[in-house]
């Protein structure tokens, strides 16, 4: 098997799963009960808490832990609508944003809020001119991610960050659930920050809304107490500890990591540039983790299912994308339908290995071709 959907989720890291497996067994408390086994939850829970901020490197910063990215994306757009909508009600997004933030964007749309799309650059970065046109009075929240899910294009956080600074009514969210692992994130630069554990080789049903210790917001989730006031439920021991280790692992490795998988990714790109009719939708700005192309008259699905005979997988989209649809992000860059509905995203990890990418190449020639004599 060669995997290369790295994007849409990561197999859970051996060292990863015996840690979750051994809070489960040996620490059966709820962190919030009064009794012996409850205060050593408690304190595993605070240790694991404090080691996650220190590898984050957040300085005024907590975190609320949800079941995923997309729980952390609905509870921070629709906690901050609901309680500063006072103040205004204009939400300003992109069109590169996973369907978690568009989908919610779209809901508040009909609660009455204005949102607009920040105009994507050929380059896949957003166009910071129109951003700025776009602000006002009314706007309370602004939404881009550090990395998309289908180019794997870096926006200029920092940059629009500074911007911001002119608007203190408005709050900005960074979805950073591709990012997280693979490039090093400056979490002082954003008001919130979402991501994921399954995207860096932890388990998956844990997802963390990184918020400013100064901001309130209101609930998505209401009951009984948790980790913090801002979502309820009972803490998640083995998978707050266990995220821990995943981020204990891949963290330290940032830097050793992208210089390997940018040392794959010139392979593919070097080989996809020889075929004259393959576009690669990928830009300059693309990660190396993520690679995006488009091939005329083949239909993507048809295509990733020729290469799961051969027990290889890529993908069309984002997994969480509607089938049978364009991609969104990949019109927002090359403003092409056609482009957008044939598009294919391989992505990869340190994990990948050459021989794996040498028989990936091969075997992509052989669909390659068998579907263009068909089609």
């Amino acid at each position: 098997m060669i995997y290369l959907d790295y994007s849409a989720t990561t197999p859970v890291d051996r060292k990863v799963l015996n840690t979750f497996n051994k809070v489960c067994l040996e620490y059966p408390g709820n962190s919030n009960s009064l009794h012996k086994l409850g205060t050593e939850a408690k304190e595993l829970e605070d240790f694991a808490t404090k080691k996650i901020e220190m590898l984050l490197n957040l300085h005024n910063s907590e975190i609320i832990y949800t079941s995923g990215a997309s729980e952390s994306n609905n509870q921070v757009i629709k906690g901050i609508c609901s309680r500063y909508q006072n103040r205004g009600k204009h939400i300003i997004t992109t069109f590169l944003e996973h369907s978690s933030i568009l989908s919610t964007v779209n809901y508040l749309s009909s609660q009455g809020f204005m949102v607009d799309y920040v105009k994507i650059k050929e380059n896949g970065r957003v166009d910071l001119d129109h951003l700025k046109q776009l602000l006002n009075n009314d706007t309370i929240l602004v939404s881009i991610c550090a990395i998309d899910s289908e180019l794997g294009i870096r926006q200029p956080i920092e940059e629009i960050s500074n911007m911001l600074k002119e608007y203190p009514k408005c709050f900005f969210h960074v979805d950073c659930t591709q990012a997280l692992g693979k490039i090093s994130i400056n979490f002082d630069l954003m008001d919130f920050a979402s991501a994921s554990a399954h995207k860096i080789y932890g388990m998956k049903g844990i997802g963390l809304l990184i918020k400013k210790k100064n901001i309130m917001i209101d609930n998505l989730i209401h009951g009984g107490k948790s980790t913090t006031s801002y979502r309820s439920g009972t803490p998640a021991l083995p998978l707050i500890v266990s995220t821990m280790k995943a981020l204990d692992l891949i963290i330290p490795n940032i830097d050793k990591n992208y210089e390997y998988v940018e040392k794959l990714q010139k392979i593919i790109l070097a080989k996809f540039k020889s075929y004259p009719d393959i576009f690669i939708n990928s830009t300059e700005y693309s990660i190396p983790y993520t690679i995006n192309i488009s091939i005329p008259n083949i239909k993507p699905e048809t295509f990733v299912h020729a290469m799961d005979e051969y027990d290889i997988y890529i993908s069309t989209k984002s997994a969480c994308s509607s089938a049978n649809t364009m991609s969104d992000s990949v019109y927002a860059v090359t403003k092409d339908r056609d482009k957008a509905m044939r598009s294919i995203r391989i992505s990869l990890s340190f994990l990948t290995t050459e021989d794996e990418i040498e028989e990936f190449l091969r075997v992509f020639d052989i669909c390659y071709h068998q579907l263009r004599l068909k089609g």
